[in-house]
């Protein structure tokens, strides 16, 4: 007992600003999020292709990348004119649909350009914009995502909302906008709950190794104060009661009010830094992933996109799944034609993927499946497709599952008897991500401000023994 009062007592002192700061930008994210690139803004900033100034074939583009394992090739314009994007697990290439020159962006003029006319489709107000810097990271491009941008180039619009688009230096794609409201919001928010700033963050294994020790730290706090605060109640007269006074008798029973969630929620937070340590990541094996997307024959795909492209698409991509190679041409965020277009001509067959077709591919893949359904959107393993109608596929094989894209093939998530299990130690706890509040989103969002505001309340009561207690110990 003694041990763990003073376990409790000193590892508090530092944890206890860590547990107020957590609880309050908890609230704050859950109104502003980090900043990101919708697919509907995305989208929104492409202009249609000018299919005449596409003189290759995407089977030009796969040869000339000189990639290997290639799964997709994507073509959409950009100001100095179309542009395939082939993919490959070992990376990606950008390169000219005209003549497959390189197409990086190597001048501050073409980002301009870039980011100009990505603005005006999507009606902002690119009339003062203006390059601000080039750099491989700044407070909000930090995420792992962009590493394949890198360096981007920060510019802004210089408007009402102070909008800033970051131009990919290696594939001329606008990967991110930020606003000053999100910025300013998100510091008191995802930077302050993440411990995300620029010089930490930039060192993904520096920032997860500190962030992992400081979430576990407060979980033995945590842990440590339910057991000392439960065994510290004394039964008098019939009632129960606390033996201590004024600001400690506030924190044993707030502790006492708040124990489940406060412990909860910080073993929660704390598997947000698994990352495959105790549960499996969700990702497909290597092997699985070649295993369904097949062994294309991307050097059959010889026709140029002009010659089977409407002339309203925004976007075409060509992706492998199952050894065949399908094509998406998109005219609107939500609106596309998926054919399959190798091996033999192309034979459109409707918008989106079909159960039937995805069983077929994933049990050729892994084997044992048992059956593939579309995931009804109240489900609670549901992972979102990137089109909105698009429906997203179970095939449950064995005790694994696998969640594909109905819009592009793509696998979602494998869940595994470890992944469902995470998604209720994680997401379900700390996230509130559950079927009856997720169906109430009005109920959803007076549950989190509540108890993270009685959160706060609860570190307040302790910030202030802590600071008591140093003022008594340094005196």
């Amino acid at each position: 007992m003694r041990a763990l009062i003073l376990v409790h007592r000193w590892l508090s002192i530092p944890v206890c600003l860590l547990f107020a700061m957590w609880f309050a930008s908890g609230i704050v994210m859950h109104f502003v999020p980090f900043p990101a690139l919708t697919e509907a803004e995305r989208f929104e900033g492409l202009p249609i292709i000018d299919v005449s100034k596409v003189r290759h074939s995407p089977a030009e583009a796969v040869a000339a990348s000189m990639l290997k394992g290639v799964t997709r090739v994507r073509l959409w314009q950009r100001s100095d004119g179309p542009v395939y994007l082939v993919s490959a697990a070992s990376g990606t290439k950008a390169l000219h649909a005209d003549d497959l020159r390189a197409a990086d962006i190597g001048t501050d003029q073409v980002a301009l350009a870039i980011a100009t006319e990505h603005a005006r489709l999507r009606g902002l107000n690119p009339a003062a914009v203006s390059l601000v810097d080039l750099a491989d990271h700044d407070q909000w491009t930090v995420p792992n995502g962009l590493d394949r941008h890198r360096p981007l180039y920060r510019i802004a619009l210089n408007d009402h909302a102070g909008t800033e688009l970051y131009v990919s230096s290696r594939t001329g794609e606008v990967a991110r906008d930020t606003t000053y409201r999100e910025r300013a919001w998100n510091y008191v928010g995802s930077v302050a709950h993440w411990i995300y700033p620029t010089a930490l963050r930039k060192n993904w294994m520096a920032w997860h190794v500190a962030v992992w020790w400081l979430s576990l730290a407060a979980v033995i706090v945590a842990l440590s104060g339910l057991i000392v605060g439960l065994l510290r109640f004394r039964r008098m007269r019939g009632r129960i009661v606390s033996p201590f006074r004024k600001w400690h008798a506030w924190h044993h029973w707030f502790g006492l009010a708040c124990a489940a969630f406060v412990t909860t929620w910080i073993v929660s937070g704390w598997l947000s830094m698994d990352h495959g340590r105790l549960f499996s990541t969700g990702a497909l094996t290597r092997s699985e992933a070649d295993r369904i997307a097949g062994m294309p024959a991307w050097g059959e795909l010889t026709s140029r996109a002009s010659e089977a492209v409407s002339p309203a698409a925004r976007e075409i991509e060509w992706f492998a799944f199952g050894g065949r190679i399908f094509q998406r041409r998109r005219t609107g965020v939500d609106a596309q034609q998926l054919s399959v277009v190798v091996p033999g001509p192309a034979a459109p067959f409707s918008s989106f993927l079909q159960a039937d077709q995805v069983n077929a591919v994933i049990s050729r893949a892994v084997g044992g499946c048992s059956s593939t359904e579309v995931v009804a959107r109240d489900d609670k393993y549901l992972t979102a497709s990137e089109i909105a109608s698009a429906p997203v596929y179970r095939s449950i094989c064995g005790d694994v599952w696998y969640q594909i894209d109905g819009a592009n093939g793509a696998n979602l998530e494998k869940l595994d008897a470890q992944r469902r299990t995470y998604r209720w130690l994680y997401r379900a706890l700390h996230t509130f991500d559950l079927p009856a509040l997720m169906a109430r989103p009005s109920l959803r969002t007076a549950v989190i401000v509540l108890l993270c505001g009685f959160g706060v309340a609860f570190s307040i009561t302790g910030i202030v023994i802590a600071w008591r207690r140093l003022r008594l110990a340094f005196r």
